[in-house]
C-alpha cells in the first residue's frame, strides 16, 4: 500500500510539473480548495485553444452540481474610486465574519496586443496571503462590459471550490460596464467626492443598475461635502424605477483604507440577498443571466464556425472587406453572410 501511495504521489507531482491534469483531477483539486489547481482550472477556462475548450466544457459540466451557492458581488466605479483598496478591506472583513472570499479582478487589456498588467494581486497583498481568500487577476482582452469574457465561468469554478463571496472588480470603463450586472447578484457602486464625477454616474445610467452605493475616501475634512453628495444621490434615486421591489438603495459613507463603514456595507448586502431569496428573485435573475450567457456563446460559436473551412472563411473575409470599404451597409453584408451560412432567409 505504501508503494501504491508513493506511485500515486509521484503521478500527481509529475502531472503538476507538466501542468497537465484530467478533468477529474481538476475537479477533485477544486473541491479540495487547492489554489494551484484552482488557478490551473481557470487558465484552462480562459484558453481559446480548441482542444482546451473541449476540456473546459467537460470540467464545467462536472463542477455545476457544486456551484451556485455563493453571493456574487459586482463592484464598479470610476478609476480612482478605490476599488482595489475597498475589495481588500471588505474581503478581510467578510473573512472575519467566517466567510471565504474569491476575488476576480479584471485588468484593462491593451487594445493592440490584448496584454494586461495584472497587478491586482500586488495591490491586495494582505488579502492574497489569507488562506480563506483567492485572488485571480484576469485580462479583459478588450471585452466590453468591464468583465472578461469567461468571468461567469470562472465564477462557477470558484463557487465549486466553496468560496462564499465572489467579488468581481470591473475595470471601471464607464457606460459599457453595466454588463457586469449580467453576472452578479448585487451591484455595489463606489463613489468619491471632489473628483467632478458626482452627477456623471447618474447620466451614464449606472444608477439604474446599482443595489448599494458606498461613498469612499470620506474623512473629517470632506465629511460635509460627502453628506451633501449622499443627499444628492438619495434625491436622484427617487426618480429611478426600482430594480427590486421593496428595496431602497442605501447610500453609505466610509473609508475602505481606514476600515470605516464596511460593516454597514456587509449588512446591507446581506439584507439585499435575503430579500431576493425571500421573493424568489435570486433564482429568477440567475436564470435570466444564464440565458444571456447562452446567447453570448451562441454568437461566439457561430463566429468560430465561419473559420471551419477555407470556403467559409474566404466568404466571411470577402463580406467583411465589403463592409470595411463601405461597398454596402455592414449590417446588410452581415445578413447576407449569415443567410448563406444558415442557408435560410432572415
Amino acid at each position: 500500500s505504501n508503494f501504491k501511495f508513493l506511485e500515486n504521489s509521484l503521478k500527481y507531482f509529475l502531472n503538476f510539473v507538466k501542468m497537465k491534469f484530467s478533468t477529474e483531477e481538476l475537479l477533485q483539486g477544486i473541491l479540495a480548495q487547492d489554489k494551484r489547481i484552482l488557478g490551473k482550472a481557470i487558465t484552462l477556462i480562459e484558453s481559446k485553444k480548441p482542444e482546451h475548450r473541449v476540456l473546459a466544457e467537460e470540467l464545467l459540466k462536472k463542477i455545476l452540481p457544486y456551484a451556485g451557492k455563493s453571493v456574487r458581488i459586482g463592484i464598479t466605479g470610476v478609476p480612482g474610486a478605490g476599488k482595489s483598496t475597498f475589495i481588500e478591506s471588505f474581503g478581510k472583513f467578510a473573512i472575519s465574519q467566517g466567510k471565504k472570499v474569491a476575488v476576480l479582478a479584471i485588468d484593462p487589456s491593451s487594445s493592440v496586443n490584448k496584454g494586461s498588467i495584472l497587478g491586482d494581486k500586488t495591490r491586495m497583498e494582505e488579502l492574497a496571503k489569507d488562506e480563506n481568500a483567492f485572488i485571480r487577476p484576469s485580462p479583459s482582452s478588450g471585452f466590453l462590459g468591464g468583465v472578461a469574457n469567461t468571468t461567469f465561468e470562472t465564477m462557477l469554478i470558484c463557487e465549486a471550490a466553496g468560496y462564499d463571496y465572489i467579488l468581481i472588480e470591473t475595470v471601471g470603463v464607464g457606460q459599457s460596464e453595466v454588463l457586469v450586472a449580467d453576472i452578479s447578484d448585487v451591484i455595489l457602486l463606489l463613489k468619491v467626492v471632489g473628483t467632478g464625477d458626482e452627477l456623471q454616474g447618474i447620466k451614464r445610467g449606472l444608477m439604474e443598475m446599482v443595489d448599494v452605493i458606498f461613498i469612499n475616501k470620506v474623512h473629517e475634512e470632506n465629511l460635509k461635502e460627502a453628506r451633501m453628495h449622499r443627499s444628492e444621490l438619495i434625491h436622484a434615486l427617487q426618480f429611478q424605477h426600482p430594480k427590486e421591489k421593496d428595496w431602497k438603495v442605501p447610500v453609505l459613507l466610509g473609508s475602505a483604507l481606514h476600515n470605516e463603514g464596511l460593516d454597514e456595507v456587509y449588512e446591507k448586502i446581506s439584507d439585499f440577498i435575503s430579500l431576493k431569496i425571500k421573493t424568489g428573485r435570486l433564482e429568477e435573475v440567475r436564470k435570466i443571466q444564464a440565458e444571456k450567457r447562452f446567447e453570448y456563446w451562441v454568437h461566439q460559436y457561430i463566429l468560430s464556425a465561419t473559420k471551419s473551412t477555407h470556403e467559409l472563411e474566404n466568404q466571411f473575409e470577402s463580406h467583411k472587406k465589403n463592409a470595411s470599404e463601405l461597398k454596402s451597409n455592414p449590417s446588410s453584408e452581415a445578413k447576407i453572410f449569415v443567410e448563406s451560412l444558415l442557408n435560410k432567409k432572415l
